[in-house]
Protein backbone atom coordinates (compact mmCIF):
# COMPACT_ATOMS: atom_id res chain seq x y z
CA UNK A 1 0.00 0.00 0.00
CA UNK A 2 1.33 3.07 -0.72
CA UNK A 3 0.99 6.53 1.19
CA UNK A 4 1.30 9.38 -1.73
CA UNK A 5 0.36 11.99 1.19
CA UNK A 6 3.77 11.28 3.47
CA UNK A 7 5.88 10.12 0.55
CA UNK A 8 4.85 13.64 -1.38
CA UNK A 9 6.40 15.29 1.86
CA UNK A 10 9.38 13.00 1.81
CA UNK A 11 10.08 13.55 -1.77
CA UNK A 12 9.23 17.56 -0.84
CA UNK A 13 12.28 17.37 1.44
CA UNK A 14 14.55 15.18 -0.77
CA UNK A 15 14.49 17.88 -3.80
CA UNK A 16 15.69 20.68 -1.23
CA UNK A 17 19.15 18.57 -0.59
CA UNK A 18 21.84 21.27 -2.30
CA UNK A 19 24.08 19.33 -4.68
CA UNK A 20 27.43 18.39 -3.21
CA UNK A 21 25.54 17.65 0.23
CA UNK A 22 23.65 14.50 1.81
CA UNK A 23 20.92 13.76 4.28
CA UNK A 24 20.40 10.93 6.50
CA UNK A 25 17.32 8.88 5.90
CA UNK A 26 16.14 9.90 10.14
CA UNK A 27 17.14 13.59 9.40
CA UNK A 28 14.78 13.15 6.10
CA UNK A 29 11.90 11.56 8.07
CA UNK A 30 11.98 14.52 10.97
CA UNK A 31 12.21 17.08 8.60
CA UNK A 32 9.14 15.69 6.57
CA UNK A 33 7.35 15.31 9.94
CA UNK A 34 7.88 11.69 10.48
CA UNK A 35 10.17 11.50 13.33
CA UNK A 36 11.79 8.01 14.29
CA UNK A 37 10.50 6.78 11.02
CA UNK A 38 13.40 6.65 8.27
CA UNK A 39 12.45 3.46 7.20
CA UNK A 40 9.59 5.05 5.71
CA UNK A 41 12.12 7.08 3.75
CA UNK A 42 13.46 4.04 2.16
CA UNK A 43 10.44 2.83 0.88
CA UNK A 44 9.37 6.33 -0.56
CA UNK A 45 13.03 6.50 -2.34
CA UNK A 46 12.60 3.31 -3.90
CA UNK A 47 8.97 4.08 -5.40
CA UNK A 48 10.26 7.18 -6.79
CA UNK A 49 7.57 8.09 -9.31
CA UNK A 50 9.92 10.47 -11.68
CA UNK A 51 13.34 11.74 -12.17
CA UNK A 52 13.32 15.22 -9.98
CA UNK A 53 13.83 13.86 -7.16
CA UNK A 54 17.56 13.86 -6.01
CA UNK A 55 18.20 10.50 -4.39
CA UNK A 56 21.58 9.62 -4.19
CA UNK A 57 21.94 12.38 -1.56
CA UNK A 58 20.00 10.23 0.95
CA UNK A 59 22.39 7.76 2.66
CA UNK A 60 22.44 6.17 6.18
CA UNK A 61 23.39 7.24 9.58
CA UNK A 62 27.14 6.20 9.51
CA UNK A 63 28.01 8.18 6.40
CA UNK A 64 27.65 5.28 4.05
CA UNK A 65 25.51 4.15 1.01
CA UNK A 66 22.63 1.57 1.89
CA UNK A 67 22.10 -0.07 -1.33
CA UNK A 68 24.55 -2.35 -2.45
CA UNK A 69 26.32 -2.29 -5.88
CA UNK A 70 23.89 -4.26 -7.55
CA UNK A 71 21.26 -2.59 -6.87
CA UNK A 72 22.24 1.04 -7.74
CA UNK A 73 25.16 1.68 -4.94
CA UNK A 74 27.71 2.29 -7.63
CA UNK A 75 25.70 5.18 -9.57
CA UNK A 76 24.99 6.56 -5.74
CA UNK A 77 28.20 6.76 -5.76
CA UNK A 78 29.11 8.08 -8.55
CA UNK A 79 26.14 10.98 -8.76
CA UNK A 80 27.86 12.05 -5.57
CA UNK A 81 31.31 12.17 -6.55
CA UNK A 82 30.06 14.28 -10.00
CA UNK A 83 28.36 16.64 -7.14
CA UNK A 84 31.89 16.60 -5.16
CA UNK A 85 31.12 14.66 -2.76
CA UNK A 86 33.89 12.74 -1.23
CA UNK A 87 34.24 8.97 0.55
CA UNK A 88 36.93 7.69 2.59
CA UNK A 89 38.42 4.56 1.59
CA UNK A 90 36.28 2.89 3.84
CA UNK A 91 33.36 4.41 1.67
CA UNK A 92 32.30 6.58 4.56
CA UNK A 93 30.82 10.29 3.88
CA UNK A 94 32.44 12.64 6.61
CA UNK A 95 28.46 14.18 7.48
CA UNK A 96 30.57 16.94 9.73
CA UNK A 97 31.59 18.33 6.21
CA UNK A 98 28.73 16.75 3.56
CA UNK A 99 25.43 17.34 5.68
CA UNK A 100 23.00 19.35 4.80
CA UNK A 101 22.21 21.31 7.52
CA UNK A 102 18.84 23.45 6.75
CA UNK A 103 17.87 26.68 8.30
CA UNK A 104 14.51 26.78 7.60
CA UNK A 105 11.53 24.28 7.69
CA UNK A 106 11.95 23.13 4.36
CA UNK A 107 8.15 22.26 4.13
CA UNK A 108 7.57 25.77 5.48
CA UNK A 109 7.30 27.95 2.20
CA UNK A 110 6.80 31.42 4.08
CA UNK A 111 9.63 32.74 5.91
CA UNK A 112 8.42 32.30 9.89
CA UNK A 113 9.73 28.91 10.76
CA UNK A 114 13.42 28.24 11.50
CA UNK A 115 14.09 24.81 12.52
CA UNK A 116 17.27 25.28 13.97
CA UNK A 117 15.82 27.42 16.68
CA UNK A 118 12.21 26.95 16.57
CA UNK A 119 11.79 30.68 16.58
CA UNK A 120 9.96 32.95 14.24
CA UNK A 121 11.34 35.54 12.06
CA UNK A 122 10.72 39.14 12.50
Amino acid sequence: MTKPGKWERIYSVVRQIPPGKVATYGQIATLAGYYRQARQVGYALHAIPSGDIPWQRVINAQGKISLNLEMGGAIQRKLLENEGVVFSQAGIIALRVYQWQPTMDPLDQSETSVISTGMSRP
